[in-house]
């Protein structure tokens, strides 16, 4: 089973500079849950890995988080799909934790409560921290144009070169769904 590996928001919701602080904020982009679904359904193991600072700087309450994710998780049951882990930072920038993207510590955790590598899977994200996270590990990386990803786009960054760049979540589990069935 192929494991995809997912940022979570300006990937499958609505991304904010103020930060995703309430279940009332966290909004999904239109496809993404879908998405999630039917790369369930093809089989792949999908995980998320997802930065968010926001508990670290005392924004939102953990509860909050955890409505957020449980949502996330009904919306993907319900259309047929599984997220098989979330796994997240809590740390603010400046923690110097090892699990904050751009490090590899929320990639690690998912291959240990998953047992699978991430070498050879897909990291599908907004920012150039997403894909450095996932490149270190082996993954191939793909930028979304959603959330952040036209800003990161605009970065010019070498590591860009070799991303596959998709216009939405939506978009990426549509070709890459055509391309296994050939």
């Amino acid at each position: 089973m192929a494991l995809i590996i997912l940022d979570r928001d300006g990937v499958i919701n609505e991304d904010s500079d103020a930060y995703v602080k309430s279940l009332e904020e966290w909004i999904p982009i239109p496809g993404s849950i879908d998405a999630i679904a039917r790369l369930s359904q093809a089989g792949h193991q999908v995980a998320i890995a997802t930065n968010q600072s926001g508990l670290g700087r005392g924004l939102f309450p953990q509860s909050a988080l955890d409505a957020m994710h449980q949502r996330l998780n009904q919306l993907v049951t319900s259309a047929g799909g599984c997220i098989a882990y979330i796994a997240y930072c809590p740390h603010a920038p400046e923690a110097g934790c090892q699990c904050r993207k751009p490090a590899t510590g929320l990639i690690e955790q998912i291959e240990e409560v998953l047992g699978v590598s991430a070498r050879g899977s897909y990291l599908v994200g907004d920012s150039l921290r997403d894909l450095q996270a996932g490149v270190s590990k082996g993954a191939l990386p793909v930028l979304v144009r959603t959330g952040k990803g036209e800003r990161t786009l605009g970065k010019g960054d070498p590591l860009l070169e070799q991303a596959l760049v998709y216009d939405s979540l939506d978009a990426f589990t549509t070709d890459l769904l055509a391309k296994e069935r050939l």
